[in-house]
C-alpha cells in the first residue's frame, strides 16, 4: 500500500523544508516489529545499502544541488525508496541491524562535506573583504540547514528509536554540532571581525547590508544550541569591547571641538543609533549592554567637564534660560547612576547665586543712603520672581525631580534666610502682604490678590522663622482690621487658609480668632446701638469686643476722658457686665478712632483721628493754650504717647494745633494752641499718628520660643528616657516647625530644666541625660 500511494504525491523541492509525507493514517511508516529481512525479503547488507542507495541517491545529489546552487528536490518514489532502505536496515535482526553504523556515517558526511568542501571555500573569501566573507557564510549556513534538513527526513526512523534509546543527540543537534565544530569554530574570529567593521562604517554614516549581519548573527545564536553562550562570548563581548574603544575616540574628539550642547546632541543620536542598531539586527539582549558602554564612554567619563564647560556647561545654559538644551542634559545624564547629583548641584549653586544678586542688589541701595525700612516691594517681588522662575525650570525641564526639587528647597532656603540691613526678610514678607491686603495699598484685582499671596506663601514657606513671621503678620492683620482698612474679607481669609494649609491650625488659630471676634462684635454692637439710643449723648458711641488670647498685647493708658466719652463707657460697662458676668474688660484707648467736627472760622472739617487724638483736640476745644507739661497733667499720660499725638496734630501735613516754637521736633517746654488759621480744600481729613510700638514684641517671641523648645525636650525625654546631648538636639531640631534654633539656644534650655528639675546628667556620663518624672 505505501508504495501505490506515493504515486499520488507531486515532486517536492528543496524550498518546502516542512514538507512531509502523509500516508493512510497520516503517519510516516514506521513499525517496531523486528525482521532479518528487508521489505522486499532481502538482507540490505551496510555496504550495500549505504553505498548503492544512501550515498548516491541522497548524499551524492544533495551534495551536487548545493554546490551548483540549483534547488533541491526528490521525487516522491524516490524519497520513499531512501526513506524504506533506511528504516529496513535499522529494523533487521541483529547482526544486521546498522542504526548505530548510519547514526555514525549521518555524521561523518557532514563533518566530510564540511571540512572538505564549505571550510575551503570560506578561506578563499577571507581577506577578500568582510561583505564577500559574511555572504559566503551566510551561503554556506543556508546550504547546511538545507542538508541537514533532508538527511533528518531520510534517517527519522533513526531519530525517532535509536538516538532516543541510546539518549544520543539527534540528528539536526549532531548536525548543528558539527558545522560549529568545523566551521563556526575555525571562522568566527573572522566573521566578528568583519561583523564589528560594517557596524563601524555603519556608525560612520555609510550603507550596509543589514539582512546580512541580521543572518549571520542568527547563526552565532544557533550556535548556542539552544542558549545564547555563542552569541555572547563570540560576537557580543568584542562588540562592546570595539564599541567601547570607538566611542572613546569619539569622546575625545566631541569634548575637544564642541560646545556641551552640540556634544550632547551628538550623545543622543549616539544612544538612538544603538537602539535602532539592536532592533534591527543585534540580540536583543544586548541593548542595555550596549547602552550602558556607551553611556560610560560618552557621558559618564565626562560628565563635569561638561557641566562645567567654559562657555557652555550647565551655568551657562541656566543663566540662558536654554531649555531644549537642559532638558536633554537632565534626560541624557538620567541614564547614569547618581548621573544627577552633580548636576543638581550645579543648579542649586546657580540659584543661590542668582538670590544672593537679589540681596547685594538691596544691600546696595542702603549703602547708597536708601532709608531702611519694613517695606520694601521691589526686594521682596524679586525674591518672588526668582522662586517662580526656577519653579517652572524644575517643573518643566526637570520633571519636578526630587533632587531638582531639594536644589531649589536648600537655595532658597539660604536665599530667605539671610536678612539684610535693620528688617529680617520675615518683616520684609509679611508688609509686602499688608501692602495687598489693605486699603490704599497696592491697586490688583481679585485675582492678582490671590496669585500674589499663593506666591507670598510659597516664597515664606522656605523661611526658618515663620513663628516671627506670624507674630508680625499678626500685628499688621489687627491693624488693618481694628483700623478698617482691610480691603477684602474673603482676601484676608484666603490668607490665612493658605497659611493654616502650610503651617497647620496651631499656627493659625490666633488669626482666625481675630477674624471671628469681629464677626461676632458686629451683631453685640447692634444690639448695644439700639441701647445708646436710648441715652441722652452728643456722641455716636461703638465699642469692638476683642479677646484677650487672640490678639496682640498693646499699651492701655489711663487717659482722663471727657465727662461725655466716660459716661459712654459706663453705659457699655453695664449692659457688658450684665450679658458677660466672668468677663473683666480693659480699655485700650490706643486702638480706638473718632471723626471730631473741627469749626475754623465758617469752615468746617471732619477728622479722622484715633481717640486719644479726638481726647487731645477736646482739650483745645476751649481755645486756651496749653504747655506740654500742663497737658501731660491733664490728660494724664506719659511723654512716650503724648509726643507722637502733638507732633500729629501740630507738626504733619495738617497742623490743627500750632505749636511754639515752630519746629519738627516736640519738647517738654513748648506750648500749643488751636490754629485759628487752619484751611483745607477738603473736608475730611485724615490725620495719622506715628506708631509708639514695633511691628512685633521681639521678648514676647523669644519667650514664646524658650517655652516651645521646652516642651520639645519634656516630650522628648518622657518618650525616650535616657538620651545623650547631641541626640536630643537633633530630635528638638525636627520636631519644631515654625523656627530653627541655635544649639547653644537648645542648650541653654536643657540647663533651665535641670535647674527645674525635670532632667538629671547621667553620673556616669555628663553628655546623657536622664528624665525625672
Amino acid at each position: 500500500s505505501i508504495y501505490l500511494l506515493a504515486d499520488q504525491y507531486r515532486a517536492c523541492s528543496l524550498a518546502d523544508l516542512s514538507f512531509n509525507f502523509h500516508f493512510e493514517h497520516g503517519q510516516q511508516p514506521s513499525t517496531t516489529k523486528m525482521s532479518n529481512q528487508s521489505s522486499n525479503g532481502n538482507i540490505i547488507q551496510l555496504e550495500d545499502g549505504w553505498n548503492n542507495v544512501i550515498k548516491k541517491g541522497a548524499i551524492d545529489v544533495l551534495e551536487k544541488t548545493l554546490d551548483d546552487g540549483f534547488d533541491t528536490s526528490f521525487e516522491p518514489r524516490e524519497y520513499i525508496r531512501i526513506y524504506t532502505t533506511c528504516y529496513d536496515m535499522c529494523t533487521q535482526r541483529s547482526p544486521y541491524n546498522w542504526s548505530r553504523d548510519l547514526y555514525t556515517r549521518h555524521g561523518e558526511t557532514i563533518e566530510t562535506y564540511l571540512r572538505n568542501t564549505v571550510l575551503p571555500a570560506l578561506q578563499d573569501k577571507t581577506g577578500q573583504g568582510g561583505t564577500i566573507l559574511l555572504n559566503e557564510l551566510k551561503h554556506r549556513w543556508s546550504n547546511h540547514q538545507i542538508m541537514n534538513k533532508w538527511l533528518k527526513k531520510f534517517f527519522t526512523f533513526l531519530d525517532r528509536y535509536y538516538v532516543k534509546h541510546h539518549s544520543l543527540p539527534t540528528l539536526e543537534q549532531a548536525g548543528l554540532g558539527h558545522f560549529k565544530t568545523e566551521i563556526y569554530q575555525n571562522s568566527k574570529e573572522n566573521t566578528t571581525t568583519a561583523i564589528i567593521s560594517l557596524i563601524d562604517e555603519e556608525r560612520e554614516g555609510e550603507i550596509i547590508d543589514k539582512t546580512l549581519v541580521k543572518s549571520i548573527v542568527e547563526l552565532y545564536e544557533s550556535m548556542g544550541m539552544g542558549s545564547l553562550d555563542s552569541y555572547t562570548n563570540d560576537l557580543e563581548q568584542p562588540l562592546l569591547d570595539a564599541t567601547r574603544a570607538y566611542y572613546g575616540r569619539k569622546r575625545e574628539d566631541w569634548i575637544t571641538k564642541d560646545s556641551t550642547p552640540d556634544y550632547l546632541i551628538k550623545a543622543e543620536k549616539a544612544l538612538g543609533e544603538e537602539k535602532t542598531r539592536v532592533v534591527e539586527y543585534l540580540n536583543p539582549a544586548t541593548e542595555p549592554k550596549i547602552r550602558r558602554v556607551v553611556e560610560d564612554e560618552i557621558l559618564q567619563k565626562v560628565q563635569m567637564n561638561l557641566l562645567e564647560k567654559e562657555g557652555s556647561g550647565c551655568s551657562v545654559l541656566l543663566a540662558n534660560d536654554k531649555t531644549e538644551d537642559l532638558q536633554r542634559m537632565f534626560q541624557l545624564f538620567s541614564r547614569l547612576d547618581s548621573g544627577l547629583q552633580p548636576m543638581a548641584n550645579i543648579v542649586e549653586k546657580f540659584i543661590t547665586s542668582q538670590g544672593n544678586a537679589c540681596i547685594e542688589k538691596r544691600q546696595a541701595r542702603l549703602d547708597s543712603g536708601e532709608k531702611d525700612k519694613n517695606d520694601d516691594p521691589e526686594f521682596v517681588k524679586s525674591l518672588i520672581d526668582l522662586q517662580e522662575k526656577y519653579l517652572g525650570v524644575i517643573r518643566e525641564t526637570f520633571a519636578s525631580h526630587h533632587l531638582f526639587q531639594k536644589a531649589l528647597k536648600n537655595s532658597f532656603e539660604e536665599i530667605v534666610n539671610n536678612d539684610v540691613g535693620q528688617y529680617s526678610n520675615a518683616e520684609l514678607m509679611s508688609t509686602f502682604c499688608d501692602r495687598i491686603l489693605k486699603s490704599g495699598g497696592d491697586k490688583l484685582s481679585e485675582t492678582e490678590v490671590e496669585q500674589s499671596l499663593d506666591r507670598i506663601v510659597q516664597l515664606f514657606s522656605f523661611l526658618n522663622d515663620k513663628d516671627l513671621f506670624a507674630e508680625i503678620y499678626r500685628n499688621q492683620l489687627a491693624k488693618r482690621l481694628l483700623n478698617q482698612r482691610s480691603a477684602s474679607d474673603d482676601a484676608e481669609k484666603a490668607m490665612i487658609a493658605k497659611l493654616k494649609v502650610q503651617c497647620g491650625t496651631q499656627f493659625t488659630s490666633k488669626m482666625e480668632g481675630m477674624l471671628n471676634d469681629l464677626a461676632v462684635g458686629s451683631e453685640q454692637k447692634s444690639e448695644f446701638d439700639r441701647r445708646m439710643e436710648q441715652q441722652d449723648t452728643n456722641l455716636s458711641f461703638g465699642v469692638q469686643v476683642l479677646t484677650t488670647g487672640n490678639w496682640p498685647s498693646y499699651k492701655a493708658p489711663e487717659v482722663a476722658l471727657s465727662p461725655q466719652m466716660s459716661k459712654c463707657m459706663d453705659v457699655f460697662k453695664e449692659w457688658h457686665d450684665a450679658k458677660h458676668q466672668n468677663r473683666r474688660l480693659t480699655w485700650v484707648h490706643s486702638l480706638g478712632n473718632a471723626t471730631v467736627r473741627a469749626t475754623y472760622g465758617k469752615k468746617s472739617y471732619d477728622l479722622q483721628v484715633t481717640t486719644l487724638q479726638a481726647v487731645v483736640l477736646n482739650v483745645f476745644n476751649e481755645g486756651k493754650t496749653y504747655g506740654f507739661t500742663d497737658l501731660k497733667s491733664k490728660l494724664n499720660l506719659d511723654d512716650i504717647t503724648l509726643k507722637p499725638l502733638m507732633h500729629s496734630l501740630s507738626c504733619g501735613k495738617h497742623k490743627v494745633i500750632t505749636k511754639s516754637p515752630a519746629n519738627n521736633k516736640i519738647t517738654s517746654t513748648d506750648s500749643f494752641s488751636p490754629n485759628a488759621k487752619f484751611s483745607c480744600n477738603m473736608r475730611k481729613i485724615r490725620i495719622p499718628v506715628a506708631s509708639v510700638e514695633s511691628s512685633h514684641n521681639k521678648n514676647r517671641v523669644e519667650e514664646d520660643r524658650s517655652v516651645a523648645i521646652e516642651a520639645a525636650i519634656v516630650r522628648i525625654m518622657k518618650a525616650r528616657k535616657t538620651l545623650s546631648h547631641q541626640q536630643l538636639v537633633a530630635e528638638v531640631l525636627s520636631q519644631l516647625a515654625f523656627f530653627k534654633p541655635q544649639p547653644r539656644v537648645i542648650k541653654k534650655r536643657i540647663e533651665a530644666l535641670i535647674d527645674r528639675e525635670y532632667l538629671e546628667r547621667s553620673s556616669e556620663n555628663s553628655q546623657q541625660y536622664n528624665y525625672l518624672a
